[in-house]
């Protein structure tokens, strides 16, 4: 249509008058009009093409270059996943890390804390046991001397071998009763063993006397239950002492403990064992100087129950066994017991001063006539040469001997252990 127009156009702006050659100029004229607006036409058209093509491809140079772009981003945004990915589980595997490092750590500690705790139990226990053989010196002259000097004159075994160290022991306060057990299960073994060399006897009869003083393994189970433990024994063996050294173990091995102070004859005897608990962190229950021990002993009962506590200790004014009226208040005091606390766990330790040697004896075979006595406190072993009356007591009236004491100080009250006792009395080096 544009092609007809122009040519339309040319033909009217074209038109000349007839004469000769004017119809040839014309159609001359025309065709070369024609022709050059067809190939004006085509021109703009390829030009047009071109154009178009031109555009596509940079259209689709657009797309690819948006579908790359998309593409990269989508790559990078996986990588960066991927990193990301990476990086939590290497910090899941740093914290794990770190997990297994901090437990790792903590049980380095607990066993540095066990280790330091058990070698400073060892420490304690090896303190205890120089002090212990420190303490009986004296009566490990009396009685280790003695013993030696016949082991090295003896050359058999003999009945005159039995009847000298039957003399040495009964010396040393180790008593009639104990030392007839002592020699009987000596000779027992000897005769069992097939023994001739006297040198081999001295370790059997070592091992004999432990056997006379062993401690069964339930003697320390008040520890562990509701429990009255009432503490007797005479003026001066160290009653009130030992039952604040007492106290104070108790506590630090998180006991529950309350203190009774019934000795009401003697406000001195009430005074230092209020310092005593206020020592060891403990409660007291107390009155005034004077005042029915009895009732105080049943304030006291009240308030372990009201308290939960697990442990009460009472102190008892310091009986001579030869005094009717105390050994009838001891009994009451028992009675009461019995009546508002009779779940309560009973012990009753006797107080015995190590240094009165055969009179410590005698006071426990009385006081065992109105009390049921549980077990013995042997206080100031240290320094005495009678220290073998521990063996005596245990074996003539069947009492076990719990704790010993060879000094001032809270850790100087132990519980008794045969095998450390006698390697002590010995200094066997064990």
């Amino acid at each position: 249509m544009a092609l007809f127009g122009l040519f339309k156009k040319n033909k009217t702006e074209n038109d000349v008058p007839e004469g000769p050659g004017g119809s040839e100029n014309l159609v001359e004229s025309g065709t070369e009009d024609i022709k050059e607006a067809i190939l004006d036409e085509i021109e703009q058209e390829e030009e047009a093409e071109e154009t178009t093509v031109a555009e596509e491809e940079e259209d689709e140079n657009d797309s690819m270059n948006v579908t790359g772009n998309v593409q990269g981003e989508i790559r990078e945004a996986v990588l960066e996943e991927i990193s990301s990915g990476e990086e939590d589980e290497a910090d899941t595997e740093d914290a794990e890390d770190t997990d297994d490092d901090m437990h790792m750590e903590t049980m380095r500690d607990d066993i540095q804390e066990a280790v330091a705790t058990e070698a400073e139990e060892s420490e304690k226990k090896q303190g205890f046991f120089r002090r212990l053989v420190t303490g009986l010196t004296k009566t490990r002259n009396n009685i280790a001397s003695g013993i030696d000097s016949i082991f090295s004159s003896f050359s058999s075994i003999d009945e005159e071998f039995y009847e000298e160290l039957e003399e040495v022991l009964v010396m040393a306060d180790i008593g009639i009763q104990a030392t007839t057990n002592i020699l009987d299960q000596l000779r027992q073994k000897v005769k069992e063993e097939k023994i001739k060399d006297v040198s081999e006897c001295k370790q059997l009869l070592i091992n004999s006397i432990k056997e006379q003083m062993r401690v069964e393994s339930n003697a320390y189970e008040f520890e562990d239950k509701k429990s009255v433990v009432l503490v007797i024994g005479v003026n001066g063996v160290g009653k009130t002492t030992s039952i604040g050294k007492l106290s104070g173990q108790l506590k630090q091995k998180g006991r529950k403990v309350l203190v009774a102070a019934a000795d009401t004859f003697r406000a001195a005897a009430i005074d230092q064992l209020a310092e005593w608990t206020k020592r060891a962190g403990v409660d007291i229950i107390a009155q005034d100087e004077g005042s029915d021990a009895a009732a105080v002993v049943f304030d006291a009962l009240q308030a372990a129950k009201a308290r939960n506590t697990d442990v009460l200790l009472v102190d008892t004014a310091g009986r001579l066994h030869n005094k009717k009226n105390l050994m009838e208040e001891l009994k009451k005091i028992n009675r009461i017991i019995d009546r508002e606390y009779p779940e309560a766990f009973r012990e009753t330790f006797i107080v015995l001063d190590g240094t009165t040697g055969q009179n410590a004896l005698a006071q426990a075979k009385q006081f065992s006539e109105v009390a049921d006595i549980t077990g013995i406190i042997l206080t100031k072993l240290d320094g005495t040469a009678k220290g073998g009356i521990a063996i005596a007591i245990q074996s003539e009236i069947n009492i076990p001997v719990k704790y010993i004491g060879v000094g001032e100080s809270i850790d100087d009250l132990q519980k008794f252990n045969a095998d450390d006792f006698v390697d002590a009395l010995f200094d066997t080096g064990e």
